[in-house]
């Protein structure tokens, strides 16, 4: 039996950098609590050190500098991707059978409308475009050309989501250069401070908040980082 309301959502933020595997460890604790009715749903925002995660579509020839950081398999949809300091990821732990039924592509639609609306409310247009999954920034000029300024990679076990979206909000994007990101090369990366956007991390923090609340439908409950479980108790340093 549930002691919490179902109808909200935890909110936490980690302030150190987290291990990838501390982090899948902890998710994956808290993805079966849920399932269980046992433990609220979450949002889980956090950085980590470099490194590189291979979807289930990715590709071997798109690793192009193996060698440069760890590059850790994991059983999210997508292809290589990259994740560091200054990017701002969101492990998102939601009950989707309750939510959404079957349908994963409207969850999908959702997370990709809460990282528009968040940009947004910091002055960029975000788009979408068919057979691209995430959310791209348009460049200024006669060209139009896209940049892909937010992944999307989610994995869904017994109906619960784990893994989620990562913003770039000022990360090295040159250590996108030892990867295929998402298996598009004809595409470039950008972030917040690529664009002249300087935001404080906290400031985008309370930009996803909101716009998650007002996407779907919901109210978050700020908590502490431990309330993740175990396995987010082991921070990497700074």
């Amino acid at each position: 039996m549930t002691d919490f309301d179902r109808s909200r959502v935890q909110w936490t933020a980690s302030g150190d950098l987290v291990d990838h595997a501390f982090a899948v460890a902890a998710m994956e604790e808290r993805v079966a609590a849920i399932r269980r009715q046992e433990a609220p749903e979450l949002v889980w925002l956090l950085e980590h050190p470099p490194l590189y995660t291979a979807g289930t579509s990715a590709r071997l020839t798109d690793l192009k500098d193996p060698g440069r950081f760890p590059v850790y398999p994991t059983g999210r949809g997508g292809q290589l991707t990259y994740h560091g300091p200054g990017q701002r990821i969101a492990y998102v732990m939601l009950d989707v059978q309750r939510r959404f039924g079957t349908d994963v592509r409207a969850f999908v639609a959702s997370l990709e409308r809460w990282i528009i609306g968040s940009l947004s409310e910091m002055g960029l247009a975000g788009e979408v475009h068919p057979g691209r999954v995430g959310v791209w920034i348009a460049e200024p000029g006669a060209t139009g050309a896209e940049r892909k300024i937010a992944a999307i990679g989610i994995r869904i076990r017994h109906g619960v989501s784990y893994h989620g979206v990562s913003l770039n909000v000022a990360p090295d994007l040159s250590h996108y250069d030892g990867i295929v990101p998402c298996g598009i090369a004809d595409r470039g990366v950008t972030s917040l401070a690529d664009l002249g956007r300087l935001t404080p991390l906290k400031d985008v923090d309370m930009c996803l908040r909101r716009s998650f609340e007002a996407t779907f439908g919901v109210e978050t409950d700020l908590v502490s980082p431990a309330a993740v479980g175990v396995a987010a108790t082991e921070p990497v340093s700074k």
